[in-house]
């Protein structure tokens, strides 16, 4: 019984191991890399149509827009896809200049069936490349030509770098949330770069070369379906490019339940992804003898910081009450190992990207977070999210009085 055991927290702990070898050696790599800037291309600017997929975005729409007009020539296109929308979002569009598009199927709804709409809508009179932003972001100053500019020159899919700001009255939960925002969006990104390897899409700020974008599979109902199509795009042969000088900045909810919501949503999506697509991106990494699509795989295994977090914990438990009964230290002693690869990864990339908006005592709130995050787990085995569900908005001045002078 005791071999048995045994066997079975080492083979947990080695699977362990992987997820967490993977985050160390991202956030290490992105803790060692320089902040150089894109070469300067020498390729014609390419026309550009920005779709803004919107449902029910009338009170915090105008400034994301006018942000997004002032870094457009005459050449270019800011369509707004107004998707089942009940307020004035539409009208708002307009008055800024925007061109507007709308939508009402009350049975397919969700953010892959609107951009589906708007690329349909930009076939009449394609441009050279597509840029996908969410109504609720800001994109700063000088963002958007880079991400375009880098699309057209490489005909692959380019992801900025996408940042959430807390609300205007934090809690602990969300400075952690923005912590585990930063890691997963910008260092491990960063670290993926340094190799030259690609990225996943992050939802905001994705630019996509006409001829990548025209044939993707968008309509769907898919909860994360930025990840998906990613995933997609890179079996085709256009894995995505990071570009971390290009920035787009979100807000974090500041309603309790719209926080839930928010998390359930994106982490639900993430799990259900991992299980559907790893398997996926393997078989087609060793077909197409591609390791690219190898390392994407393993980028994906990685769950949810909060969720890896709470299994080692649950094995390092495990582990240590098995050894007090007899069995063998050995894997006790290589989840020690691992926590402590996994502080380091946390901490190397909290202090190479992070400490100067997010305090040392945000690290103290971790615990916290976890704990809160418990729900949404259990919540994830006895009944996930599947569906597409708005998450409600709050004010974002903030964030948008901070970076609209930027941009």
């Amino acid at each position: 019984m005791l071999v048995v055991t045994e066997a079975g927290l080492l083979v947990a702990a080695l699977i362990l191991l992987i997820p967490i070898a993977v985050l160390f050696l991202e956030c290490g790599l992105a803790a060692l890399s320089r902040s150089n800037l894109d070469p300067v291309s020498g390729h014609p600017k390419p026309r550009v149509a920005v779709l803004v997929p919107a449902h029910n975005e009338a009170a915090g729409i105008r400034p994301v827009l006018e942000g997004l007009l002032a870094q457009l020539e005459e050449s270019d296109q800011l369509i707004v896809i107004a998707d089942n929308c009940t307020d004035e979002t539409a009208a708002v569009a307009r008055s800024t200049g925007a061109t507007v598009i709308e939508r009402q199927d009350a049975t397919h709804r969700g953010k892959g069936y609107a951009l589906d709409y708007g690329v349909q809508f930009l076939a009449k009179n394609p441009p050279d490349v597509v840029v996908i932003v969410d109504a609720d972001c800001l994109v700063e100053q000088n963002a958007l030509p880079q991400i375009a500019q880098r699309a057209a020159d490489t005909q692959q899919p380019v992801q900025a770098l996408y940042l959430m700001e807390q609300p205007t009255h934090p809690k602990p939960k969300d400075a952690v949330s923005a912590l585990a925002f930063l890691v997963k969006n910008q260092v491990r990104p960063t670290g993926l770069a340094q190799l030259h390897l690609p990225c996943l899409l992050t939802g905001t700020g994705m630019a996509f070369p006409w001829k990548v974008i025209q044939k993707a599979a968008l309509a769907s109902g898919n909860i994360v379906e930025d990840m998906q199509l990613g995933v997609d795009l890179a079996i085709d042969g256009y894995p995505t490019l990071f570009c971390g000088t290009a920035k787009v900045t979100g807000l974090l909810p500041q309603q309790q339940h719209a926080a839930k919501s928010q998390r359930t949503r994106w982490e639900h999506g993430h799990l259900q992804t991992i299980v559907t697509q790893v398997p996926k991106l393997l078989k087609a990494a060793l077909i197409q003898r591609r390791v690219d699509l190898l390392a994407l795989a393993l980028e994906l295994s990685v769950p949810p910081l909060s969720l890896l977090v709470m299994g080692w914990l649950a094995l390092t438990a495990l582990a240590t009450i098995a050894m007090i009964f007899g069995v063998s230290g050995l894997p006790a002693i290589l989840l020690g190992i691992e926590g402590g690869m996994m502080s380091i990864a946390i901490l190397a990339g909290w202090a190479r990207f992070g400490r100067t908006e997010l305090p040392a005592k945000v690290l103290l709130a971790i615990p916290v977070y976890v704990l809160w995050k418990i729900p949404l787990y259990f919540a994830f085995l006895l009944k996930p999210q599947t569906e597409w569900v708005r998450t409600e908005r709050d004010a974002i001045e903030s964030v948008k009085s901070r970076n609209l002078g930027n941009g």
